[in-house]
């Protein structure tokens, strides 16, 4: 025999339902009486504004371009295989420095008279001058002078002439061929590396080389160059005056 409390086989306790109820009753009591639960969240991070800054772009300067050393001669062939073999153009040009050599002292400036140049007449005037009316009382003076000194006249006379025609206006009077230094004959050659010929009361230097034919008629060659005045210091000493009685014709 079965106890009277168990639930037979396929029947239900009627008191089942009686007790599920209550336990529900006391759960939903339960529930209605807890505190309000607060969801826990997690606490706000603190933000900072931040503002993402790009440094400039620093330019590093342009490093100096190498100086290309000097060719070594002691290379010989190798050396000037590798200066004709073609290279690739460089990138930048290169700058070389170059010093500047010192300046070169000035030379002394040489004398005037070691400068010039004698200059060849193209044309001859002391025998036109001589045949002129009014040189006669000249020709007759000259043909009373020795061999040598008649040269020298004739020669005086060319050098006058070839002032007056290569300076206009100078005027020249009076030729003294020995006032610097004597002068040279040699036959019918005269040499004259230190004269003077005075022009408006002024003396200048003068050099000439003059040719007279052997009968000591006519000249037949003249070079000369003209030079600077002479310092009127100087004329005492070579005897150069300013005026003089009045010259032959």
């Amino acid at each position: 025999m079965e106890h009277s409390g168990l639930l037979q086989r396929g029947k239900i306790d009627p008191a089942w339902p009686a007790s599920l109820a209550l336990h529900l009753a006391v759960i939903a009591i339960l529930l209605a009486f807890l505190p309000d639960v607060v969801p826990i969240r997690p606490p706000p991070e603190d933000s900072i504004d931040v503002e993402v800054v790009t440094p400039p772009v620093a330019v590093a300067p342009a490093a100096p371009p190498a100086a290309q050393p000097p060719p070594n001669p002691a290379e010989g062939k190798n050396s000037v295989a590798a200066q004709a073999a073609p290279t690739a153009p460089a990138t930048a040009p290169e700058t070389v420095s170059r010093e500047v050599p010192p300046a070169l002292p000035a030379l002394p400036k040489p004398p005037a008279s070691a400068a010039q140049q004698l200059v060849q007449a193209t044309e001859l005037f002391s025998g036109k001058t001589l045949a002129s009316p009014r040189s006669r009382r000249a020709r007759q003076l000259i043909a009373t002078l020795s061999a040598s000194e008649r040269n020298l006249q004739l020669c005086n006379l060319e050098a006058l002439e070839q002032v007056s025609r290569s300076r206009p206006g100078s005027a020249p009077d009076l030729v003294a061929p020995y006032a610097m230094k004597p002068e040279t004959v040699r036959g019918n050659s005269i040499e004259v590396d230190g004269g003077a010929f005075r022009s408006k009361k002024n003396w200048f230097n003068i050099r000439f080389h003059c040719e007279v034919d052997p009968a000591g008629k006519t000249v037949t060659a003249f070079a000369f160059a003209i030079g600077d005045a002479i310092p009127k210091d100087l004329w005492q000493e070579h005897n150069l005056v300013a005026e003089d009685g009045e010259a032959d014709q």
